[in-house]
């Protein structure tokens, strides 16, 4: 049996993109199992606590949003109130209903998320651009003023605020700092992937076109409709569960304010910042959101030698902050994802000209 020779030369100019995808696969699994088996070991609860798990919880945030609006094209401001609808939905399930597994409560808190963002997802069926943004401000201030209204959702307790039932997996104690790290990345990843492999399908290709022209889309058969409201259920379905994450395995505690306005700009911001229609792009977002403002406290401390006032640092802090945001959506607005790939692409080719 003979091979023929186009098949033999496709195989020949497949073979370097083969060779790539393998070495992409191997470096991926080096990453994670480095980031299973070092951080629990060497991390110290400084570490854990107050960088690596909000950094994974928010850069599930803004892979959620990122499904919506960088993928799908619908702008949204009301991240943080589908996140509340996740954390309190998660916290009810687990003190309602006796002997619940853990998975499967924050599996029902993205449900229920899901559910309530398919609901506020049906006028995009009318409207797009300012006026959708302007209708999920609007949930976002509703879904906030229903969690602290109502005393049910949080279990009638005085101070209004949900605390983390224990945390436990197969016998396995949770709630240390490195328990806690090890459920918010083993969700992550999981998402991630699932996330990598929507947006590669027919849902996410569909998702793709609605948001580079909606009346082509629908020329062409889409059902545009219905595939916005599933945007919207997904997305919040993301939100929902990292909600779960940031009020159970970072905060301890939280209330209807830990999911406020600023949190919904936080999340919009890691997704421009990183850049939108990008998977790798809300890490690099979340990591400038979540880790710039420590080293820019600690460096003022040690340049100030503690010589200048806890306030003034913190609104300097803030200013070159937003200097450094509004640098890097002037030089290049697709994202930090892109100035990556640009670099990527100089170093491939020098000494020669990009």
């Amino acid at each position: 049996m003979t091979t023929s020779i186009p098949s033999i030369a496709a195989a020949y100019d497949e073979a370097p993109v083969t060779l790539l995808r393998r070495r992409r696969l191997l470096l991926l699994g080096g990453l994670l199992a480095l980031a299973f088996a070092l951080p629990p070991l060497l991390g110290s609860d400084y570490w854990l606590n107050a960088i690596l798990i909000p950094f994974l919880v928010l850069s599930l945030a803004g892979l959620g949003l990122n499904l919506l609006t960088g993928y799908t094209g619908q702008t949204s401001v009301g991240a943080a109130g589908f996140m509340a609808v996740g954390a309190f939905a998660t916290y009810g399930l687990l003190l309602r209903v006796p002997g619940l597994p853990l998975p499967l409560a924050l599996l029902g808190g993205g449900l229920i998320a899901a559910a309530v963002g398919w609901l506020f997802g049906i006028p995009s069926a009318r409207i797009k651009g300012f006026y959708l943004m302007v209708t999920t401000l609007a949930a976002q201030f509703f879904l906030e003023w229903v969690f602290a209204k109502f005393p049910w959702f949080y279990n009638h307790a005085s101070s209004g605020t949900i605390s983390a039932p224990r945390l436990e997996l197969f016998g396995y104690n949770l709630a240390t700092p490195a328990g806690r790290y090890l459920l918010a990345l083993s969700c992550v990843v999981l998402l991630t992937w699932v996330a990598h492999n929507l947006v590669r399908s027919q849902i996410g290709r569909n998702w793709m076109a609605i948001r580079d022209m909606d009346t082509a889309a629908a020329v062409i058969g889409i059902p545009v409709e219905r595939y916005k409201r599933q945007a919207f259920a997904v997305s919040s379905f993301y939100l929902g569960i990292a909600g779960a994450l940031w009020a159970f395995a970072y905060l301890g505690t939280a209330s209807a304010g830990s999911f406020d306005i600023n949190r919904s700009f936080q999340i919009l911001f890691i997704i421009i910042i990183g850049g939108m229609g990008s998977i790798a792009g809300n890490f690099l977002g979340a990591a400038f959101i979540s880790l710039l403002p420590i080293f820019l406290n600690h460096a003022g401390q040690w340049l100030s030698g503690g010589h200048v006032d806890t306030g003034q640092l913190q609104n300097l802090q803030k200013v070159i902050f937003g200097a450094l945001i509004i640098w890097f959506l002037v030089k290049e607005p697709e994202g930090l994802i892109r100035l990556l790939r640009n670099l990527a692409e100089r170093l491939r080719r020098w000494p020669l000209r990009f």
